[in-house]
């Protein structure tokens, strides 16, 4: 059997924070060109495909262009064109293909569909010389190496990265780039929380609910994959703002919950939320910056809130592998799912 910290998942995850700091510094020119290529002429909307961890980048993406470009940001399905061979009307959009691999085949239909439709295509990826980089107008290269494990992690973090660098060059944004100058530093320092508690927490469940918002949406759909993928437990991500529309009825006496959170707006009504699932009986852990009490998963307390749902998520990663493990599982080789799905 393995150890924790033996497994591919725990030390790419480890690994993330220096594959940043290199990513940040390597990308530097290219979106800063690309960021003033973009300010004179602006899309008229940004429209993400994705599949997996990566569409869970573009949720978190959604939320950073919106809020920091002001430009509408939608998610396209792929087997609208893959499958359904519907056209789109997509003249001055941007269209941001995500992917580590690069070589779906319906995510190269759409990407291909797309720039016949009018759109500037721009990939973020993984294998630099993959189909879907030969295919768009514009690369940013994800600099996150050969991972080896079946569940992505250190790649999943430098998507995130790059969007926020993307979004700092475009927007010419000094707080947002003293932001991301500081992120391997928070990273590292964000490595050694404890979070074991909820890997103890969570071994003899069988279903949880993850709770985000804003920033932290894409985080919680990305930590509740993970639980499902290396450690055989069913789990459901929702908004904290949606859980209430019917969700919220199935949690009661027992049922555990984890709830992540950033230091903004969205962070009073989460924290409500969930004290009203702990009123409910629910066993429920909190990680937020500044969070305290038995059950609250430590992240430092003055992060910025667009970079906290990256620590949590890697706080979270080293936390499943240990509990997959704890289960019986092996998080590298997950049962039944393979490194690069190709999906039609």
């Amino acid at each position: 059997m393995k150890a924790p910290h033996d497994t591919l998942m725990y030390q790419e995850a480890h690994a993330a924070a220096d594959v940043i700091a290199e990513q940040l510094l390597a990308n530097a020119g290219l979106l800063d060109a690309l960021g003033a290529r973009l300010r004179a002429r602006p899309p008229r909307c940004i429209v993400t495909c994705a599949r997996g961890s990566s569409d869970h980048a573009a949720a978190y993406a959604k939320y950073v262009f919106e809020t920091q470009l002001g430009i509408v940001t939608a998610s396209a399905s792929p087997s609208v064109s893959s499958i359904y061979d519907a056209p789109l009307q997509l003249a001055d959009s941007l269209f941001v293909a995500i992917s580590q691999s690069g070589k779906s085949p319906d995510l190269l239909r759409s990407a291909e569909a797309a720039r016949a439709a009018g759109a500037q295509v721009l990939a973020l990826v993984n294998v630099e010389d993959s189909p879907l980089a030969r295919l768009a107008d514009t690369v940013i290269p994800l600099r996150a190496g050969p991972e080896r494990s079946v569940a992505a992690t250190k790649s999943y973090l430098a998507t995130l990265a790059a969007v926020l660098q993307l979004t700092a060059c475009w927007r010419g944004d000094d707080t947002l780039h003293a932001a991301l100058a500081r992120l391997p530093h928070d990273l590292r320092q964000g490595w050694e929380a404890d979070w074991s508690a909820l890997g103890e927490g969570l071994r003899q469940t069988h279903n949880l609910f993850v709770v985000g918002r804003g920033y932290g949406l894409g985080a919680a759909l990305e930590a509740a994959l993970k639980l499902k993928e290396t450690c055989g437990l069913h789990a459901e991500a929702f908004s904290a703002a949606e859980v209430r529309h019917g969700p919220m009825a199935l949690v009661g006496e027992g049922f555990p919950v984890l709830v992540l959170a950033q230091d903004d707006g969205t962070l009073q009504s989460t924290l409500e939320l969930a004290a009203e699932f702990r009123a409910r009986g629910a066993r429920v852990w909190v990680a937020a910056p500044g969070a305290h009490g038995a059950d609250a998963l430590a992240l430092p307390d003055d992060l910025p809130a667009i970079t906290t749902p990256l620590l949590a998520v890697q706080s979270f990663y080293r936390a499943a592998s240990a509990l997959s493990l704890a289960r019986g599982y092996d998080p590298d080789v997950p049962p039944h799912l393979r490194k690069v799905t190709e999906t039609l």
